[in-house]
């Protein structure tokens, strides 16, 4: 079974987008995150920044292989608002990241299907002007073994060019390596292969 160990995020906060329909103004914001607090954070500062605005809603998708996400309406119609902005977080395969569109009224409703079109638009504009960078899910190895046996440990290290995290030298060498999720069950193979040489796979 191929493992997916890709995922994508926005390397930093987006420029204010504006989208307008029938007077009202919808500004959309996007934010990299890595945690609740500063989702609320950020909340705060937009509600300082458009006091006056009537809604604020948003959506947001925290993790990796095990996303968690919320969307919220904030006053406007059920699924209204937030659902059509987590669609585009979906979209574009995106997570670590809360997207806001902040509404201004302009006096005439919008309706439903109006109001779900202006929140996703809005959204699928911040999002078109982030810059996305796609990451690796990665495992960390610890390797154990004594001073003889470092010749042969570092020649894999270099031949798969992985990568060294952290090593401790003292009555014997460990060290602790950074790989691919997809590339790890090939390297633990190889290491557990080598006499004198242990490997572990750590808890991230």
């Amino acid at each position: 079974m191929e493992t997916n160990d890709l995922y994508k995020i926005i390397a930093e906060n987006t420029e204010e987008v504006l989208f307008k329909d029938r007077n009202s103004k919808f500004f959309g914001y996007a934010f990299p995150i890595s945690n609740e607090d500063e989702i609320r954070h950020w909340l705060e500062v937009l509600k300082k920044q458009h006091h006056s605005a009537r809604h604020w809603c948003y959506a947001w998708q925290l993790g990796v292989e095990k996303p968690k996400y919320r969307a919220n309406d904030d006053g406007e119609p059920s699924n209204s608002a937030g659902m059509p902005i987590y669609g585009q977080i979906k979209s574009f395969e995106l997570t670590n990241i809360l997207i806001v569109v902040v509404r201004y009224f302009g006096g005439v409703k919008l309706g439903v299907g109006g109001l779900i079109n202006a929140y996703r638009t809005a959204a699928k504009m911040a999002i078109e002007v982030a810059k996305i960078e796609e990451k690796t899910i990665d495992v960390k190895l610890e390797i154990g073994f004594d001073y003889k046996n470092m010749n042969k440990v570092m020649r894999i290290i270099k031949e798969k060019n992985l990568k060294l995290v952290d090593q401790k030298m003292e009555m014997n060498c460990t060290l602790f390596l950074s790989v691919r999720k997809k590339q790890a069950p090939e390297i633990l193979e190889i290491f557990n292969s080598l006499f004198e040489v242990s490997v572990k796979k750590l808890e991230n």
